[in-house]
Parts: structure tokens; C-alpha cells; sequence
């Protein structure tokens, strides 16, 4: 009984001191992330919108499958509106 009652306290410790650590761990990315927004320089000017995309259209399945990861990641908050434009062009013209 006394085996099994060590490990089950030692246990608990490991459990307890693996949360605590996590939790310190979140709290210091916060503040070191609020730091690095609060460090960088102001946002260009959104660049111009790209060009319209050529008639007949011309993208692949894997063009169509990135502009569906693009706005997936748009809509999650990842991207901002400019980040998205840029790649978008990236993908329609080359």
C-alpha cells in the first residue's frame, strides 16, 4: 500500500507542477508578444489591389485549393486583409 500511495502522491506533484509551468509559460508569451506589438513600427499603407486576373481563367486545382487556404486563413484571424491581397496575387499571377 505504501508503494502505490508514493507514486499516486508523486503523481499529483508531477500533474500539479506541469500545470503551474504551463501556465507561467502562456503568461510570458502574452507579455513577451504584447511587447513585440507594442515595439513595431506602424503598418504601410495596404499595397495597391492587384491587377484582374486574365480571361479564361488558367488555375490549377492546387491554385483553387491555396485560394481556399488563404481565405480559411483570413477568416481564423491569421491574416490580416493586406497579408491576404499580397498572397492571393502571388497565387493568381505567378
Amino acid at each position: 500500500m505504501g508503494l502505490v500511495r508514493g507514486m499516486a502522491r508523486k503523481a499529483v506533484i508531477a500533474g500539479t507542477a506541469t500545470a503551474v509551468s504551463n501556465n507561467v509559460s502562456r503568461r510570458q508569451g502574452a507579455r513577451w508578444a504584447a511587447k513585440q506589438e507594442a515595439a513595431a513600427p506602424p503598418q504601410a499603407a495596404a499595397p495597391p489591389p492587384p491587377p484582374p486576373a486574365p480571361a479564361g481563367g488558367g488555375l490549377t486545382q492546387e491554385d483553387l485549393d491555396a485560394l481556399k487556404q488563404l481565405a480559411e486563413l483570413k477568416t481564423a484571424g491569421v491574416l490580416s486583409e493586406a497579408e491576404f491581397e499580397v498572397e492571393k496575387a502571388k497565387i493568381l499571377h505567378g
